[in-house]
């Protein structure tokens, strides 16, 4: 079946970066872009059998993707994603999706390190931060960009034993909104989409009972929920849209 490029927004022919888009979420939000016409760059870190896999779904619906290994906590390794990217799809990157994450432990007050938030400030502050400032000359350039971060309900939550993780997540809509009023003028938009439980890989072995009779709706999420919030942000459907976290959760909790 061919993409239908006309789905939402005006993404034809713009070029997305997706960080941590070999698998989970990253790879839907990847796959979603592609559906309505934008190049996508699908970094990974390990894995380029997922990465790859994710580049597959993309072109077999008629797509255009290329898989880029980068560390996008380390400097050197993003400014070298970025002129890969723009390399390789000869033009400056109109979309950033800032979704790579890393081993979230729960750790109690107790047992817990500084180490163990920095870990996560690396994941969800630093490179977004090393990602953006990369990205930033392209679309000054042209006048126009959009980055979107991928936040987590945990911020409203406060789940216990999981501070570290919700700290991070926490920082990340500071930074959206901060970021949303200085690059406004360069017509340059920053949101954040805040899931909630979404069930990907890594949680192929969770009871999800409990948290489904807590949503509202009486169901959960799926990555293409995720997804299509990622879509319409990066459209021009959103183009009046900036500084905004949008929670995905079907109702857990309501706003940030």
């Amino acid at each position: 079946m061919l993409i239908n490029h006309t789905k939402i927004g005006k993404l034809e022919g713009k070029l997305s970066v997706v960080t941590g888009a070999s698998r989970g979420l990253g790879r839907w939000i990847a796959v979603e872009l592609a559906s309505h016409g934008s190049l996508v760059a699908v970094n990974y870190a390990n894995s380029t059998t997922d990465a790859e896999e994710t580049v597959r779904l993309i072109t077999e619906a008629g797509g255009t993707a290329q898989a880029i290994r980068a560390d996008i906590t380390k400097e050197a390794e993003v400014q070298s994603l970025i002129q890969e990217a723009v390399r390789r799809f000869g033009r400056h990157v109109d979309v950033l999706v800032n979704n790579a994450t890393g081993p979230q432990p729960e750790l109690s007050i107790e047992d817990i390190s500084w180490q163990a938030f920095t870990d996560q400030l690396e994941f969800f502050v630093k490179a977004p931060l090393l990602l953006t400032k990369a990205v930033l000359p392209g679309m000054k350039s042209q006048g126009s960009g959009s980055i979107i971060n991928i936040g987590s309900e945990v911020v409203q939550l406060g789940n216990a034993n999981f501070s570290s993780y919700v700290t991070a997540k926490s920082a990340m809509i500071g930074m959206t909104r901060s970021w949303a009023n200085e690059l406004a003028p360069a017509g340059i938009r920053v949101n954040l989409v805040a899931p909630g439980w979404i069930p990907v890989e890594r949680h192929k072995d969770s009871n999800t009972e409990g948290y489904q009779k807590r949503v509202p709706l009486k169901k959960m999420g799926e990555p293409s929920d995720i997804a299509a919030a990622v879509a319409f942000f990066a459209s021009e459907e959103a183009k009046f849209i900036t500084g905004q976290c949008l929670s995905v959760n079907g109702g857990n909790t309501f706003g940030i």
